[in-house]
């Protein structure tokens, strides 16, 4: 894992994704788990799933053993050409206005929103004067 590593293209390590012949990307690193697929506790279906793509997250979401991490160095045999790898796209939604059914104005709300609540705080409190007041 030094510096005569072999450096690998996302479109290299894709080729390699049969239950014959399974490579996976995982931390910047090209390992070569043909081997390890019957042995997966998880099954081979999921690293065949993890094949032609960047798959550290779907690694880490996992939550591997310290074991299960130490094992991969038997399995390396690359780095990955990271400007080969495309960008995530992070969504972000559309922006829409404030939805305003009546079209009432903003200050309006506002203000029924301090009013309202300070008009029954004094009609309760008018309410326990004259109750009081009467008894």
């Amino acid at each position: 894992m030094g510096a005569d590593s072999k450096v690998f293209t996302l479109a290299e390590v894709s080729t390699h994704n049969t239950i014959k012949d399974c490579w996976l990307i995982i931390g910047g690193k090209v390992y070569d788990v043909t081997k390890f697929l019957e042995d997966h506790p998880g099954g081979d279906e999921v690293l065949l799933s993890a094949t032609g793509k960047d798959a550290t997250d779907d690694f880490e979401d996992v939550g591997h053993s310290t074991s299960a991490r130490a094992m991969m160095d038997e399995y390396y045999v690359g780095e990955i050409d990271a400007a080969t790898i495309p960008t995530k796209a992070n969504y972000t939604p559309p922006k829409q206005p404030h939805y305003n059914q009546d079209k009432t104005s903003e200050f309006i709300i506002k203000l029924l929103q301090f009013l309202v609540p300070l008009a029954i705080l004094g009609l309760a409190v008018g309410v326990r004067f004259y109750t009081k007041s009467a008894t």
